[in-house]
């Protein structure tokens, strides 16, 4: 349907980080060099815990699977929030803005669905290690991980079809960088509440649940650690929580920052920050994260690095 003051939406603009002529070039420099570390690094962790004999291991597992969805969801955003930097008007299709929308929603339901099982491993790990192989199956970890996926797949497309099913007319320009559902809802012509409230609903449960996994998890570790009686297994068991703990602290508190709360209450400058630290910053830090305080991931590395120089010399 058309008309003098009605006109269907058949692709979208995207403002970008900022509008400064002067900022576009250091920034474009600064998100390329971010995101090929992140695709490397992400990369880097998929291929060493998937060949490593060593990190055949349920904690590596989930690691694999985690950097997996890192590299999923920047891969997604990244690419394209380049080309804001280097267009003068950085469009999107209708069809196009909704795939990428519900691949960014599916890879950041499964995060937060493998941080929570990759706590229950490490509750497993220090709470019953002789047990370990046994609770912790390769059954069980795909199991969570089929879980994951399909949970993540089933929250995408019902997100996406709420949104899109809305009206888009006339007034086409997304003041973001990537298609997220809060700048799409604000520029509907229709009625938003229905849908707000499902992504409200469906947010504040996802991040709930799962990070309820993770603090009842961490109680019991810490519980367990408190009873140790010797200082260094105390020590030992801190350190192979410090990485996931690190990553989990910054990613739910970014998700909690930008999601749990209503739409009217939304500065969309400072949710670009935020969304720039959780699609882009922390698929970057958490491969680092990972191989600096791991020194599994340490030796995997240098043994790596020792074979390419046996094969090269």
């Amino acid at each position: 349907m058309e008309g003098p003051n009605f006109t269907v939406v058949t692709e979208f603009i995207l403002l970008g980080i900022t509008d400064r002529p002067e900022l576009q070039a250091p920034l474009f420099l600064l998100f390329l060099f971010v995101y090929l570390t992140s695709l490397l690094g992400n990369l880097g962790m998929i291929i060493l815990t998937q060949v490593d004999p060593r990190l055949q291991t349920p904690m590596y597992f989930f690691l694999r699977h985690l950097a997996l969805t890192d590299l999923g969801y920047s891969t997604v955003v990244g690419p394209k929030m380049l080309v804001n930097f280097v267009v003068n008007q950085n469009t999107i299709s209708y069809h196009f803005c909704a795939l990428q929308l519900a691949f960014f929603l599916l890879f950041i339901a499964c995060e937060l669905l493998i941080l929570s099982a990759m706590s229950y491993d490490r509750y497993v790990a220090i709470c019953n290690p002789l047990l370990y192989t046994v609770i912790m199956s390769q059954k069980v970890c795909w199991t969570l991980m089929a879980i994951s996926y399909l949970y993540g797949t089933f929250v995408s497309l019902l997100v996406t079809t709420e949104v899109f099913s809305l009206s888009f007319c006339k007034y086409n320009v997304i003041s973001h960088f990537y298609c997220d559902n809060l700048p799409l809802l604000s520029l509907a012509c229709s009625d938003t509440h229905e849908t707000e409230m499902i992504i409200l609903f469906l947010s504040a449960v996802n991040l709930i649940f799962s990070l309820f996994i993770i603090l009842v998890s961490y109680l019991l570790i810490l519980r367990a650690i408190l009873r140790m009686k010797s200082a260094e297994s105390r020590r030992k068991a801190f350190s192979t929580c410090g990485s996931h703990l690190t990553v989990v602290t910054v990613f739910y508190g970014t998700l909690i920052f930008m999601y749990v709360q209503p739409k009217s209450s939304h500065s969309f400058d400072t949710d670009k920050v935020a969304s720039i630290f959780y699609t882009l910053v922390i698929p970057m830090l958490n491969p680092l994260i990972y191989s600096l305080r791991n020194k599994d991931v340490k030796f995997a590395l240098q043994r790596s690095q020792g074979k390419l120089c046996n094969i090269f010399s």
